[in-house]
């Protein structure tokens, strides 16, 4: 089909590239027009570059307006060149983790009015005009406000535009790559992450029979890697998570995963196990 619109809404700046970095890389690269929001500025987050400790909330508050640039820099790096802040940078505030005392602080996201912010939403829709919407499932992946949030306001907009959208997505992670990402750290002598011994301890592997699609991007891992990079703030890309076979490494963040919530699927690949769609835009 011509005019492809993809349509992304992500709650803080390096959500985008994490979760869905080598398809919105591959998309625009294929002329798709891409747009990104996102909804907050992410001033809640942590500092990993020591010289820029004192940027963090509970110093200078000053991460927002850092991470503006950071993700200007992922952008350039995946090939995006609309992103937009809901609203305006700024207008919403990061929420923080679930039951901190962020989530009372009367400008975060957690707290904002939805249909206010459904409705700047709505005219990014009108303007753009996406087919497909991606967002997060309804408890945000892990259960952050930002990213619950994110989806109910993503919900809202779209059932008011469902002349414009055609199918809405959340993003996920097979359980099958979750356990075998596990299993390839153990054998390198590392751990997942703390608390985690398998993918029943990761709230956000989904059975890969609950997955509707799987794009791959692999050939844009490179794009994704130099995204994160940018992020440099938040994600450590030299660090020990990274540090798997290249194989692993490609299988676990070249290919990205997402369940259909709203539209009709499409064709799923002849060689899928669980008949994924290989194309967000399958069917339309």
């Amino acid at each position: 089909m011509t005019d492809r619109s993809l349509l992304l809404v992500h709650a803080h700046p390096d959500d985008e590239t994490i979760g869905t970095g080598a398809t919105m890389a591959k998309y625009a690269a294929e002329g798709v027009r891409v747009t990104l929001v996102t909804c907050t500025l992410g001033e809640e987050g942590e500092v990993l570059v020591p010289a820029l400790a004192e940027l963090a909330a509970d110093k200078a508050d000053q991460l927002g307006g850092w991470r503006i640039h950071e993700l200007d820099e992922a952008c350039v790096a995946l090939g995006v060149h609309d992103h937009r802040f809901l609203g305006a940078p700024g207008r919403y505030r990061d929420s923080g983790m679930m039951d901190t005392p962020a989530n009372d602080n009367p400008r975060c996201f957690w707290r904002a009015d939805l249909d206010e912010a459904a409705e700047r939403l709505i005219e990014v829709i009108r303007e753009v005009r996406p087919q497909v919407v991606i967002t997060y499932d309804d408890f945000g992946a892990y259960g952050h406000p930002d990213h619950i949030q994110a989806h109910r306001v993503t919900v809202r907009a779209v059932a008011q535009t469902r002349d414009i959208v055609k199918k809405l997505y959340s993003t996920t992670i097979p359980r099958s790559f979750i356990e075998q990402s596990i299993e390839a750290m153990k054998d390198s002598g590392m751990s997942f992450f703390e608390g985690v011994e398998s993918a029943d301890d990761v709230p956000f592997a989904k059975r890969d029979d609950e997955i509707t699609t799987q794009i791959d991007a692999r050939d844009f891992l490179d794009a994704k890697v130099d995204a994160m990079r940018a992020h440099a703030t938040q994600i450590e890309v030299d660090g020990p998570f990274f540090a798997l076979s290249n194989n692993m490494g490609q299988k676990a963040f070249g290919l990205e995963h997402y369940v259909l919530l709203d539209g009709e699927r499409g064709a799923g690949s002849p060689d899928s196990e669980y008949n994924w769609e290989p194309d967000l835009f399958a069917g339309l």
